[in-house]
């Protein structure tokens, strides 16, 4: 296996030396800098290519919550916190995983192995420029059956706790998978978050009435944190 950079930013040396010691098991995690604060991780994130960070969230000067949304193009982030409250933001920025202090080893595993199966089926994204092809798709595992989706058959993704609901022009499956997790597998300039809880095809939409986004007869809410992003997508 190919070397997995890591970097560790939590302001507590301890936390940090937890977070390499655990590291240390395993020949494959190579951390490359452990940082005490947003500023310092933001220096080191400019100067090497990051797979996963390990990132603690109460902290001086910028918080990880905070931090982690001025990143342009994120690693894998896996939380690392003594707070279970931040847990919902964390998974609404497309965390991998949220450790909450103090985690043992074998819940530590559990967290880079989704790293790295997601660093190794991360897709190809798609340019802005480019089209969809009518046989793009991918694969979705569910109920003991895998399932093809066509992208251009996807009408519309739903948060559904710990399922996402995935509604076609054919069917809906509900597959056990994080709604974050889900959106990382879309072509970014062709499927647009409208909502905390919704995800949907550009190509679909028919008309956008006040704060409802229509796809035929369905209609899905537009939120206002996502609004202005979503009008910027199209143009508006």
């Amino acid at each position: 296996m190919n070397p997995i950079h890591c970097l560790i930013v939590d302001d507590e040396p301890i936390a940090r030396e937890i977070i390499q010691t655990y590291c240390g098991h395993f020949p494959h995690l190579n951390v490359v800098a452990s940082c005490g604060n947003a500023l310092e991780a933001k220096a080191a994130l400019q100067k090497y290519a990051i797979d996963i960070l390990f990132l603690d969230i109460n902290m001086p000067v910028l918080n990880g919550i905070s931090f982690l949304k001025t990143l342009k193009n994120q690693p894998q982030v896996i939380f690392t916190t003594a707070y279970k409250e931040y847990a919902l933001d964390a998974f609404d920025l497309s965390a991998i995983d949220y450790l909450v202090k103090p985690f043992s080893l074998e819940r530590f595993i559990l967290a880079v192995d989704k790293a790295v199966e997601r660093l190794q089926n991360k897709p190809v994204l798609v340019s802005e420029s480019a089209d969809l092809k009518p046989d793009d798709s991918i694969f979705i595992k569910t109920d003991g059956k895998i399932y093809k989706i066509l992208y251009n058959e996807l009408l519309y993704a739903e948060a559904n706790g710990n399922y996402t609901k995935i509604v076609t022009s054919q069917s809906t499956i509900l597959p056990g998978m994080t709604f974050s997790g889900f959106e990382e597998l879309l072509p970014k300039p062709f499927f647009l978050r409208v909502h905390r809880s919704f995800i949907i095809n550009k190509s679909k939409i028919t008309h956008i009435e006040g704060n409802r986004v229509c796809i035929g007869k369905i209609e899905i809410p537009i939120g206002s944190n996502y609004r202005d992003g979503f009008l910027k997508a199209l143009g508006l």
